[in-house]
């Protein structure tokens, strides 16, 4: 057993007779660790978040043009301006869908906003009052609303309400501050948090309006900014697209309609925040990489100032494997003292971390999140391990006599 080899006692005494400096030493391997499986937890947590969240709108289709260009408001662009979802196009996908699913037409843009002469900026969608409750609710907390708008009434979404401290019954002014004359428009309800959804409607620093107002305001009137298709059944989605890409996309070289769901973009979200997990993680790396420096001078100071130990162990015929095996071990010890605290570290902090930068841990403790602990752990252990190569050799191939000679 290796507690009962002699060689690693001789190195258990070594780091305890100089634990101040191998302490100091392991250090760099404490925060390598900490560095590697914090960003990665909290990258994998943002993964989870964001996958959780498109997860509820997995059954939607958003069908978009390729370009949509509105005005600021009041600015009304002619049909050949504008671009959108025509309204026979309109046609043609309620053709398709069927009773498969329901089809939702919305225009959408971006604009100010005034509240009691604070002015704010946010997504503003314009929808059929008909549609809103099929896949936006309500919080009734901020009132009793309704999603029934009038012309003049409007939903906003989670954060502007809370922002702005706002309930049912509040006014807003949508427009620039400088626009004081433009009417304001009465709060009918407050929308549910949504997160990030792959609908394409983002309403919780959002506002939703009638649609007649929308096309009053901002023109485009059926020119639809997209077309969101809510499937029933979810296993029919892939089928519904290719049938809807055939019947509007008759020039497969010049497509006129993008066709995207909750699978693409879920894709898109997860590629991008790898690569930025993967390159926080690559910057954390770089103390591992000064930590080894750190434990190669510890490693050659030891071998320096045990040159007599080294010296009388392969003068009675200590074998080198034996002697390198002795710092290897000491190598081992300073990797195995850095990860573990590290890993201990790790686990505070990296839950700190994804508390403040994503507001809940409800997925920290997932294996695919948790699992960068150990990994982290194991990273440090190799790089001390792998700092303590060259100093081993040497000590292991030392000429006893020069080395007993050295000593004065």
């Amino acid at each position: 057993m290796i507690k009962g080899d002699i060689f690693f006692n001789l190195s258990v005494r070594s780091v305890r007779l100089n634990f101040l400096r191998s302490m100091l030493a392991a250090i760099g391997i404490v925060i390598g660790v900490v560095a590697i499986a914090s960003m990665g937890m909290l990258g994998t947590n943002m993964q989870l978040e964001v996958k959780d969240q498109l997860s509820s709108s997995a059954n939607t289709i958003v069908i978009s043009s390729d370009t949509v260009r509105m005005g600021p408001v009041g600015f009304k662009p002619s049909s050949s301006m504008a671009t959108g979802v025509t309204k026979s196009e309109l046609t043609k996908i309620d053709t398709v869908v069927g009773s498969n699913g329901t089809v939702i037409p919305l225009y959408s843009t971006n604009g100010e906003f005034t509240i009691s002469s604070v002015s704010g900026r946010g997504s503003i969608y314009g929808i059929d009052p008909m549609d809103i409750p099929k896949f936006l609710s309500l919080n009734q907390s901020y009132g009793n609303g309704t999603t029934d708008l009038g012309v003049n009434e409007v939903l906003v979404g989670a954060d502007i309400a809370e922002n702005f401290n706002l309930k049912v019954g509040s006014r807003i002014r949508i427009g620039s501050f400088s626009a004081s004359s433009r009417p304001e428009l009465r709060i009918a309800g407050v929308l549910q948090p949504r997160g990030t959804v792959a609908d394409g409607v983002s309403t919780d620093n959002g506002i939703v309006v009638n649609s007649k107002w929308y096309t009053n305001q901002y023109g485009g009137e059926d020119e639809w900014s997209q077309v969101n298709v809510i499937v029933n059944d979810v296993d029919n989605i892939g089928d519904i697209e290719s049938a809807i890409n055939a019947k509007l996309n008759t020039n497969a070289k010049s497509p006129i309609i993008r066709i995207r769901d909750a699978t693409s973009q879920l894709e898109t979200e997860t590629s991008a925040l790898s690569t930025v997990t993967t390159f926080i993680m690559a910057i954390g790396g770089i103390s591992l990489l000064v930590a080894a420096v750190s434990i190669f001078n510890v490693m050659m100071m030891s071998v320096s100032e045990r040159i007599e130990e080294i010296g009388i162990l392969l003068s009675i015929g200590t074998e080198k494997g034996e002697v390198r095996r002795m710092f290897m071990y000491e190598a081992f010890i300073l990797g195995l003292l850095g990860a573990g605290i590290g890993g201990i570290c790790s686990i505070a902090i990296g839950y700190t971390v994804v508390e403040a930068m994503i507001g809940t841990t409800a997925y920290f403790f997932q294996p695919a999140s948790i699992l960068y602990v150990p990994a982290a752990m194991s990273i440090g252990v190799v790089v001390c391990v792998l700092s303590g190569v060259y100093p081993a050799w040497r000590a292991s191939n030392m000429d006893p006599i020069d080395a007993l000679r050295s000593v004065e």
